[in-house]
């Protein structure tokens, strides 16, 4: 810092900007995955959290809603980004259940085999997109899915 030429108040050099204030003050920004996203998201809390909200929405595209029940119930008070994820994993796992009991009864009609095609379409495509997304450490909400729990 240096003074002014009339020696009465001290100013910054261009290039030396003030460090920034300390992690919870009010001007502190935070961090990605403290802060909630859209829809009250939030990001994982450690690696193991990161990987049990993956493998509930990649392991959903072999197993349906199985997997991602059992992850669900065996970690949802260890992790919120789990517990968060793991619902939403289960919620469209359950919704494209519907889909596959409609596809069934309306096989007779023919149109039902287009229907459980897209419905298997629609459940690795969305799932894969999950998968990453949550490998990159971000929340994701299907776009579309019942929400039977919340």
């Amino acid at each position: 810092m240096t003074q002014t030429p009339n020696g009465n108040a001290p100013q910054t050099p261009p290039g030396d900007a003030p460090p920034p204030p300390p992690p919870g003050t009010p001007d502190a920004p935070e961090s990605p995955a403290a802060a909630p996203g859209a829809a009250g998201l939030v990001g994982p809390e450690n690696s193991d959290a990161k990987t049990m909200a993956m493998l509930c929405h990649l392991l959903a595209i072999f197993t349906g809603w199985i997997a991602p029940l059992i992850i669900w119930l065996v970690k949802k008070n260890d992790s919120r980004f789990v517990d968060q994820q793991g619902k939403e994993a289960l919620n469209f796992e359950l919704t494209l259940l519907i889909g596959v009991v409609i596809g069934i009864v309306t096989a007779w009609f023919c149109i039902g085999v287009f229907i459980l095609l897209a419905v298997q379409v629609l459940n690795i495509v969305f799932n894969i997109l999950a998968t990453i997304a949550v490998n990159k450490g971000q929340p994701y909400r299907y776009p579309f899915a019942i929400r039977f729990i919340s």
